[in-house]
């Protein structure tokens, strides 16, 4: 069996790289708080992303999206609140997801929501 963990620091290094190619600007990565720990954070064009890195071999279990289950998006989205008070960041962001199938990456915009958490 692969080191699990070994494989995902890999991928989000390439996921990282990925973003780079497509326009997105590295602003941190492995952004850890008590809630759980943010992949990538970057600007893309005048945006804050928060993304979330996800990868699957093949799809016999799923999609990689499908694994960023709404528990995962609450840590998440704690965790970026506490990011966006630590910068007083108060312009647009939103959560993107990298999903990695094999070889194939797909940057999935906006994937999620931290709406209720701001009303």
């Amino acid at each position: 069996m692969a080191d699990t963990r070994k494989v995902g620091f890999d991928k989000e290094k390439e996921a990282a790289k990925f973003l780079k190619e497509n326009g997105y600007k590295i602003l941190e990565t492995n952004f850890t708080t008590i809630f759980g720990e943010i992949d990538i954070i970057a600007k893309h064009k005048d945006c804050l992303v928060f993304v979330e890195v996800k990868y699957r071999s093949n799809l016999s279990g799923g999609t990689p999206q499908e694994a960023v289950t709404k528990t995962k998006q609450q840590k998440i989205i704690k965790s970026a609140i506490l990011y966006l008070k630590q910068k007083n960041f108060k312009d647009s962001f939103r959560f993107d997801i990298v999903a990695i199938t094999g070889d194939k990456f797909e940057i999935i915009e906006s994937a999620f929501s931290s709406d209720k958490y701001f009303i």
